[in-house]
C-alpha cells in the first residue's frame, strides 16, 4: 500500500499504547484507557495525524523520523492542574518544625508558610523568579509532565504578582511542560493587611483583577485569560469572601478555580459547583452534600494526594465518594515549597493508588484526560487521538501498571512535547 499520510515522528511497536479517547471521564467510567497492543501514533507539525495498530500506522505513514517503543507503554503526557511552581528561596526549615509538632496554621499564624515565600519572592528579580523555577519545570517534563498549570500567589502586591504572571509567561518555552496560568492574589493575606482581610478583599475585588485584566490584555494579546483562584479557608478568605472574590473575577471574564476544604470544611466546593468553577481542589475534609453537588457539576474535583503525604497528615479526600456521586476526578502535585516540593506525577500517581484508592488505570486517567479538563484544555490534550497535540511519553516497562506500581524512580524513557522528541 502506499504512504499517505506524512509525519514529523511515529512511535510504533509500543507493548501497550493507551489512547485515553473520548473525552473526560466521569464516575464509573474512570480508567477507560483504550489499549492498542503493539501500538503506534504519528504526528505533523505539532498534532496527532494517525493512531491505531503498528502495522497498520506503519503502512500508511511515511515518518521523516520514527522512535522504537517495543516492549514499552506509550500514553499521554501528564497534565497537572494545580502547581504553585514558580517562587523563590525554601522552607526547608518549617518541615523541621512540622516533624516537632507545629502544624501548618500554626506556622501560617507566626508568620512562615505562605508569608516566608512571600517576602523571598517580592525581593527577587524576574531573571532570579525564572532561574530558580526553570529547573522545576523541567524536572517535571522529565517525568513525563507535558502540561501544567502554574499560579502565581507568592506576590500578594499588584507589583509582584504581575512579576510572576511575567514569569509564567516566559517560561513557556517549546522545551518545557506547556503552561497554563492562573492568577492567585487570593492566596493568603499580606503582612501589610494584618487584621484588615476585608480590606485585601476589596483591593483585590476592585483594583488588583481590573488591572491583572489590563496587564494581561497588553501582554498576551490573543490568549485566553489566566484562571482566577482563592484559597477558601479558615484563617485566609472565608466562603462569602471567596465568593465576591470569584464573582468579581467571573464578572471581568475570568475562569474560576478554587481551594477548597483542605484543612477545615467552609463549602468552598459546593461554591465551585454553583459558580461553575473549572475545578476544585484539595477536599480532603469535603462533605457529603458537595460531593453530591460536584457529582452533578462540570467542575472537576482534583485530588492532591503529595500535599497530605507532605504534611503528614492522615487526612485523604474522599474519592470513592466522589466517583460514585458521578464527579470528574483528577490528580495534581501542588507543587510548592511549603508543602508538597514533587514534580513527579509518576510519584503522585504511586500515592493516589496507596492512599485513596484508585487502580493504577484510574489514576492514569486522572492524571491525563481528566487532569486536561481541569484546566480546560480536554479538546487538545491528555488523549492520543488525531487532531489532538502530540504530547506523549513513553515508559520503560512492559505494562502500564507500573507507573503506579513502582516507586522512587523514574521510568520516562522519552517526552514528545508538540510533535518534538524533548526528552
Amino acid at each position: 500500500m502506499p504512504h499517505t499520510i506524512r509525519a514529523d515522528l511515529l512511535v510504533h511497536s509500543a507493548a501497550q499504547l493507551l489512547t485515553l479517547a473520548g473525552g473526560r471521564q466521569r464516575g464509573a467510567d474512570l480508567g477507560r484507557l483504550g489499549i492498542i497492543v503493539d501500538g503506534a501514533v504519528a504526528a505533523h507539525e505539532g498534532r496527532i495525524v494517525a493512531v491505531g495498530p503498528s502495522a497498520e500506522v506503519r503502512g500508511k505513514v511515511d515518518a521523516a523520523s520514527e522512535v522504537d517503543a517495543s516492549g514499552q507503554v506509550v500514553l499521554p503526557g501528564f497534565v497537572d492542574p494545580h502547581t504553585h511552581a514558580v517562587w523563590v528561596g525554601d522552607r526547608a526549615a518549617e518541615f523541621e518544625m512540622r516533624l516537632e509538632g507545629r502544624s501548618y496554621l500554626e506556622i501560617l499564624a507566626a508568620g512562615g508558610g505562605i508569608m516566608s515565600t512571600v517576602r523571598a519572592t517580592r525581593a527577587a528579580s524576574l531573571d532570579q523568579i525564572l532561574d530558580e523555577s526553570r529547573p522545576r519545570l523541567a524536572r517535571a517534563l522529565a517525568h513525563g509532565t507535558t502540561t501544567l498549570e502554574v499560579k502565581t500567589g507568592y506576590g500578594l502586591d499588584l507589583e509582584t504578582e504581575l512579576r510572576l504572571l511575567e514569569a509564567i509567561l516566559t517560561l513557556d518555552e517549546p522545551s518545557l511542560p506547556e503552561v497554563v496560568p492562573t492568577f492567585l492574589g487570593a492566596h493568603a493575606v499580606p503582612e501589610e493587611f494584618a487584621g484588615r482581610t476585608e480590606a485585601y478583599v476589596e483591593s483585590l475585588c476592585r483594583t488588583m483583577l481590573p488591572r491583572v485584566r489590563e496587564w494581561w490584555n497588553e501582554h498576551a494579546p490573543g490568549r485566553g485569560l489566566p484562571f482566577v483562584d482563592v484559597f477558601c479557608e479558615q484563617g485566609v478568605f472565608d466562603l462569602e469572601q471567596s465568593r465576591r472574590i470569584l464573582e468579581a473575577a467571573r464578572a471581568l471574564g475570568f475562569p474560576l478555580k478554587i481551594h477548597a476544604d483542605e484543612f477545615v470544611a467552609l463549602g468552598g466546593a459546593r461554591l465551585a459547583a454553583e459558580l461553575g468553577a473549572r475545578s476544585a481542589d484539595h477536599l480532603l475534609h469535603t462533605p457529603p452534600e458537595d460531593v453530591a453537588a460536584l457529582g452533578r457539576s462540570e467542575t472537576v474535583a482534583v485530588v492532591l494526594p503529595g500535599t497530605p503525604f507532605g504534611l503528614g497528615d492522615s487526612a485523604r479526600a474522599p474519592v470513592r465518594q466522589l466517583i460514585d456521586a458521578g464527579a470528574a476526578v483528577a490528580l495534581a502535585s501542588d507543587l510548592n515549597p511549603g508543602t508538597a516540593w514533587c514534580e513527579s506525577m509518576p510519584f503522585v500517581l504511586a500515592l493516589a493508588c496507596r492512599t485513596v484508592g484508585l487502580t493504577p488505570a484510574q489514576a492514569i486517567a486522572a492524571a491525563t484526560i481528566n487532569g486536561a479538563a481541569a484546566v480546560g484544555l480536554e479538546g487538545r490534550k491528555g488523549s492520543l487521538e488525531p487532531g489532538k497535540d502530540a504530547d506523549l511519553i513513553v515508559v520503560a516497562a512492559p505494562d502500564y501498571r507500573h507507573l503506579a506500581y513502582r516507586f522512587g524512580t523514574n521510568l520516562v524513557s522519552r517526552v514528545v512535547r508538540g510533535g518534538r522528541l524533548v526528552i
